[in-house]
């Protein structure tokens, strides 16, 4: 089911809105809703694109996306479920005008999975619009820690192969002067550029991209945090850690706690 084309979300005469599929398939077309959107992943994982800015949704994790904001979902697991719920939104609180991506805690996981019961449902209804709405408004209660991991697009046509290039080898040692020559610019323009379009460097991009990839591995289940750190181009689990926790702000043993 695409909730894009299939129904038209702005344009039902309710507040509410509960949308769960056990596999939802998406068009990677890029949209936008005058609702806000949580999206919650029961299991698998998903990567979303807002406002240009990559994001990466683990297991037992969800996002808020504030209303109009400009999205797309990109790759995801093989299987994955997802609870999605709009909400029209009046409150002013700075929490709904900003995206945030957190683990959820097992009062807001029950309360997601309660609402299913109106998945689909197109008609107003009194019990839905009650229970959705204390949701929401108790949402900013429930996020005690935001992951801020993302990565932005450059605008930059100039940095296009680069980027291509990072993405493609980020578990290799890269010497990232190297670069230069693919973007052809001089290596202190390339980082002046780079770090100005993406906010980062291009060993901390680098860094970024292994440390999602890393979660997805560990979202997946199929790897250990040894087999991880290896896969994504780290020479021991130390070093792995110490990245890790460097841009998380806690380690892999307590992120798998929050997915399981």
């Amino acid at each position: 089911m695409n909730a894009n084309d299939s129904i038209k979300i702005d344009e039902l005469k309710k507040p509410y809105f509960v949308w769960f599929e056990e596999n939802w398939v998406h068009d990677n077309v890029l949209h936008h809703h005058q609702k806000g959107q949580l999206v919650y992943v029961e299991s698998g994982f998903q990567y979303i694109t807002i406002e240009e800015k990559i994001y990466l949704l683990p297991q037992n994790h969800a996002v808020w996306i504030p209303p109009n904001a400009v999205h797309k979902t990109n790759s995801h697991s093989e299987k994955i479920k997802l609870m999605i719920m709009f909400a029209e939104i009046s409150i002013q609180e700075s929490f709904y005008q900003d995206v945030k991506v957190f683990s959820v805690p097992p009062v807001l996981k029950e309360m997601i999975k309660y609402a299913e019961k109106w998945s689909k449902l197109m008609t107003p209804d009194h019990h839905e619009s009650l229970f959705l709405k204390a949701l929401f408004n108790e949402l900013p209660r429930f996020v005690e820690h935001s992951l801020t991991l993302h990565i932005s697009l450059p605008k930059d046509k100039r940095l296009a192969k680069v980027i291509e290039y990072l993405h493609s080898h980020y578990r290799n040692e890269i010497k990232m002067e190297d670069l230069s020559d693919t973007a052809l610019l001089s290596f202190r323009t390339l980082e002046r550029i780079f770090k100005k379009e993406t906010g980062l460097t291009l060993s901390k991009y680098q860094q970024m991209l292994r440390i999602i990839k890393s979660l997805e591995y560990l979202s997946s289940g199929n790897l250990t945090i040894s087999e991880t750190a290896y896969e994504v181009g780290y020479k021991s689990v130390q070093a792995y850690t110490r990245s890790f926790y460097s841009v998380m702000k806690f380690r892999p043993t307590d992120f798998i706690k929050t997915i399981q």
